[in-house]
């Protein structure tokens, strides 16, 4: 024992000591080591018992106790409807939302059983499945073929996760109740009488403020949530109905709606891509039964995009996947491989160099998978794992768009022209970078203080202009390496506007600036140069920082236009104020926006900590981070100069920034009443 845990671990044992230790002191007090035996014992084992678990850890079950994990009750519920349309057993699916956080599901389907259960004899099927973990039809595949639901989770989760719960199911023409609080049954199922012309479950639940706090459904999420569900389903019907009380805050979402969409995921590509120029006329779209014996089918539409960015949503069972997964896997796979055998068989050599990225890239397309038995990573399924899904997608997919391509010639030789277009840029933008970031850095010539990152392609990638070396600092920290790059500036740049050519020149923050985007300036200026995709002006959220800004848009716009017509200058946006009341903290953007989400998210009366950041240096890097610089989370405004507002656009600059301290005052004083003051 003592070479594998005693003070010397190289293998030899420890040389005894050569003083002998002094008797100890009987009046001493023991060693804390020594003073009690270990006093863990069966007792401090824990049990947990029917649904105790979730409300315990209910971020195990649906991802945390935040507003997504309240929509996921609803996205539950509204699965295990699906399920029942999807199975062919009902055609139509009702959601309420009601005042006071109440949420009504109810489908016309067969009605969870309610005959005892031949396992627990003392108790109805219905209950076990809201009492149960792990309970349900979706297990052996007889009664579902496909599912989407949590296979014996999600009702319960829901269930344990509600102050109140009211099921009704009405079966072989009896209707059968039963009522919930916080997953405990407050009575027997209930034999209700007869009903007539009506069949199926209705489950209305109110979310449990314990564990939800003061966190309520959003009629947009919810009525978001049956849109997209009805699209994923075209035999399905989804009756939507909320209080219009609720809606007064969203007056673009209807009160009552029936949604149906007999065109399926073509219809939802063609509403988002409406206004979007497209390769070919018309999306690529259709169904397919998996090969083999693999239960399931897949539907698809797909649409190649002239200029503006592509996406693929995937979905299994009906569940959204946005992490994508094996699925997805497939069906790139199957796309990429296509067109190339189609250059192939046209003869075109170049087809064999196309990338996902020249095919993939700016394709719009949705991905629906019905899949026996699916596997997901993480209980909020968010991406599938399946390792089958990608061989079964390929494989349906392939034959259909070699016979999608053959169809049509002409259109296909026009996609292939597209992604080849596509491919000879992408390696122009690679041979013609007299920058490239693999060369050695005494030929880069770039500026010293530049943090660059690692990414060649420079429609990736983003440089972040701040103010200093202190924020550049925690910039630095923030930053994604792969795709984010950083150049601390020395104060206040020179203002442009008013400044001659002579001093424009000798401006070494200013030549830094221009040698680090690489695209030069004047008649060197080349867009093709360009070392970023997006060029973000990230300053502190006060007057001074606003100051800088407006000097680095004004330099942007008079000597670099072209970065600003094409959309590559943004300005970030963080935060002046974090908000912190218990475990809760809200960033606020300024004075005004503090005193909206103080009277918004919290108990007026109530002490809230309120921390104002004095600079982006002061910021700790990870809620820079998590506020201003993760793509995911941030918010971005583009800079842009309508071509039809040129001249106005230029009278406005030289009276901010101009010459003339006169227009500057003019401005102001007509300006001067429109200026609110904030009551903090």
């Amino acid at each position: 024992m003592n070479d594998l845990f005693g003070p010397n671990r190289a293998g030899k044992s420890a040389a005894p000591s050569a003083v002998k230790p002094a008797p100890r002191d009987p009046a001493a007090p023991k060693s804390a080591a020594r003073a009690e035996p270990d006093s863990y014992s069966a007792k401090d084992i824990e049990v947990l018992e029917g649904l105790e678990p979730v409300r315990r850890r209910p971020g195990m079950y649906v991802g945390g106790t935040d507003e997504a994990a309240l929509h996921h009750l609803a996205a539950e519920l509204l699965d295990n409807a699906m399920d029942e349309a999807v199975a062919g057993h009902a055609s139509f699916i009702e959601m309420t939302l009601e005042t006071g956080n109440f949420l009504t599901v109810r489908d016309n389907g067969r009605g969870i059983p309610v005959d005892p259960h031949p396992k627990f004899k003392h108790l109805s099927a219905l209950e076990v499945v809201f009492t149960t973990l792990h309970s349900g039809g979706k297990f052996g595949g007889k009664a579902y073929a496909t599912s989407g639901g949590l296979h014996g989770v999600g009702s319960s989760v829901v269930n344990a996760l509600s102050e109140r719960m009211e099921v009704e199911v009405a079966r072989d023409r009896i209707l059968w109740k039963q009522a919930y609080a916080r997953g405990k049954p407050l009575g027997k199922l209930v034999n209700a009488g007869p009903v007539q012309n009506r069949r199926g479950t209705a489950i209305r639940c109110k979310p449990d403020p314990e564990i939800f706090g003061a966190l309520a459904f959003s009629p947009t999420r919810l009525y978001r949530l049956c849109r997209s569900k009805a699209y994923l389903f075209r035999g399905v019907e989804i009756r939507w109905a909320c209080d219009p009380a609720l809606l007064k805050s969203t007056p673009d979402i209807p009160a009552e709606a029936v949604l149906h969409f007999p065109g399926g995921l073509r219809d939802s590509l063609e509403e988002d891509i409406a206004d979007a120029a497209r390769v070919l006329p018309a999306p690529w779209s259709g169904e397919a039964a998996l090969p083999g014996e693999a239960t399931g089918r897949l539907e698809w539409a797909a649409a190649w995009l002239e200029s503006a960015d592509g996406f693929l949503h995937s979905y299994c069972n009906t569940v959204p996947t946005p992490d994508g997964g094996t699925h997805e896997a497939g069906f790139r796979a199957a796309l990429l491989k296509g067109l190339r055998a189609w250059g192939e068989h046209r003869g075109n050599r170049r087809a064999s160099a196309l990338t996902a990225e020249d095919v993939l890239g700016p394709l719009a397309a949705k991905l629906s998978l019905f899949l026996r038995e699916p596997q997901f990573q993480g209980q909020t399924k968010e991406k599938l794992t399946s390792p089958d899904a990608a061989r079964l997608v390929e494989t349906a997919l392939r034959d259909r768009f070699d016979h999608f391509l053959a169809g049509d010639p002409a259109q296909a030789d026009n996609l292939l022209a597209f992604a080849i277009e596509r491919a000879e840029e992408r390696l122009r933008r690679k041979e013609s970078k007299d920058t490239a970031r693999k060369s050695p850095t005494r030929r880069l010539r770039l500026p010293g203080k530049l943090t660059d990152c690692t990414r060649e392609n420079a429609a990736e990638t983003e440089i972040f202009l701040v103010e200093g070396d202190s924020a550049g600092g925690s910039a630095k920290q923030a930053r994604n390496r792969d795709t984010q790059a950083v150049l601390p500036l020395r104060g206040k740049i020179l203002n442009v506007a008013s400044a001659s050519a002579d001093k424009l020149r000798a401006n070494q923050e200013l030549k830094d600036l221009i040698e680090a985007l690489g695209c030069g300036v004047g008649e060197r200026f080349d867009r093709a140069r360009l070392r970023y995709g997006r060029v973000i002006i990230m300053t502190d959220a006060d007057v001074d920082g606003a100051h800088i800004a407006s000097l680095l848009m004004t330099f942007f716009y008079r000597e670099l236009p072209e970065l600003v017509r094409y959309g590559h200058i943004y300005l970030a946006q963080p935060p002046l104020y974090r908000l912190t009341q218990g475990g809760t903290s809200i960033y606020a953007m300024d004075d005004a926006d503090r005193v909206r989400k103080e009277k918004q998210h919290f108990k007026s009366g109530t002490k809230i900590e309120v921390s104002r950041f004095k600079g982006l240096g002061e910021m700790p890097p990870s809620q820079l981070k998590e506020t201003t610089m993760d793509p995911t989370r941030r918010t971005l405004l583009r800079v842009v100069a309508p071509p039809e507002d040129r001249a106005a656009t230029n009278a406005l600059v030289e009276s901010l920034m101009g010459k003339r301290p006169e227009l500057r005052f003019q401005f102001i004083q007509e300006r001067a009443g429109s200026v609110a003051e904030v009551d903090v």
